[in-house]
């Protein structure tokens, strides 16, 4: 037991040791290439870093969640953009023109259960017809994103509203509504994996389905509120990122469900499930926006970016892969 628990917090310390390596690699590198005069590691830029990392880092916690479990949802760039789409459209609608203001916290609650219903939709498919998540969510990924398209005849849906506006950029203690709401959804969601029985059930049927069975644990229910989770947690991403900006295209968050998998991959959770943690998944996203920023930094392009991203995350999975074979003593030689 305290073998298996060293190893656990050796895994989840390792992004840590990652993330001071960038920060010293980038700010070094920054210093000889950088056409900036700003330092890399200045207090405002990693303020900004940690605003920057919402959006994603949100999103990646409910995915944590569903990937311990055992499954995956490729669908979540999509319900991130049509909760966007239904909040800033419904400000408009008539039926809520006498609410002035207060018809912000409405449209707020209408875009997360937009998304409490998309992960339902999920989960639920998913439970009924045991299809796996992957090609469930392949294809819901695909439905949703084609919804988003019709709703406003592929046209962007733009309602700015300046209250709102103010409350998405507030700031307590220094940090901005985005960055609090990341660190606050953390902290919830490590609670729950570790704290509640359905938490320790997330692990149990990821890591053993049948036995979970077995247990007593209804498995279906069970996996379609992890579902729920994570489209909650895309909606809210969603409602923090658009309550400033305003303006959703139809084509907004493609491709957020691969930086999501690579951040909680790179955090150490497996693709199999039954192991994993939300405080490693916050440090890859951290890691990943560091490599965002700090290649941009000292001069690289998206391409560049894109391709080191990549290169890191594969090795890393061979590096799991292959310290598990060692544990199993069948190590390629």
């Amino acid at each position: 037991m305290q073998q298996e628990t060293r190893k656990r917090m050796i895994k989840e310390s390792a992004i840590w040791g990652f993330i001071v390596l960038e920060l010293i690699f980038f700010s070094v590198a920054g210093h000889f290439l950088s056409l900036s005069e700003n330092a890399f590691m200045d207090f405002e830029n990693m303020l900004l870093l940690l605003k920057q990392s919402a959006p994603i880092g949100i999103i990646a916690l409910g995915m944590t969640v569903v990937m311990i479990n055992g499954n995956i949802d490729l669908s979540v760039g999509a319900t991130f953009a049509l909760a966007a789409v239904v909040m800033l459209d419904s400000m408009s609608w008539p039926i809520f023109a006498p609410l002035g203001d207060w018809v912000i916290p409405v449209s707020w609650a209408l875009a997360l259960l937009t998304g409490m219903v998309l992960g339902a939709i999920n989960g639920f498919i998913v439970w009924k017809t045991g299809v796996d998540a992957f090609i469930v969510t392949l294809g819901s990924m695909l439905g949703f994103r084609g919804l988003v398209f019709m709703y406003n005849g592929e046209q962007p849906t733009f309602q700015l509203n300046w209250t709102m506006v103010d409350i998405a950029e507030a700031r307590l203690f220094g940090l901005q509504t985005p960055t609090l709401v990341l660190i606050v959804c953390t902290v919830l969601v490590w609670l729950m994996l570790n704290k509640t029985i359905h938490g320790r059930n997330v692990y149990a049927v990821g890591d053993n389905r049948e036995a979970a069975v077995n247990a007593g644990i209804r498995v279906g229910p069970h996996m379609m509120i992890n579902f729920i989770i994570i489209g909650f947690l895309a909606a809210l991403s969603s409602v923090v990122f658009y309550s400033a900006s305003g303006s959703v295209n139809p084509n907004d968050g493609m491709l957020y469900e691969l930086w999501v998998i690579t951040a909680v991959v790179l955090g150490g959770t497996k693709l199999t499930g039954g192991k994993g943690s939300v405080i490693a998944t916050f440090g890859g996203v951290i890691a990943i926006q560091l490599l965002r920023k700090g290649l941009g930094h000292i001069g690289a392009d998206t391409a560049m970016v894109n391709l080191v991203i990549g290169s890191i995350l594969i090795a890393v999975l061979y590096l799991d892969k292959q310290l598990n074979r060692k544990g199993d003593g069948d190590l390629k030689v």
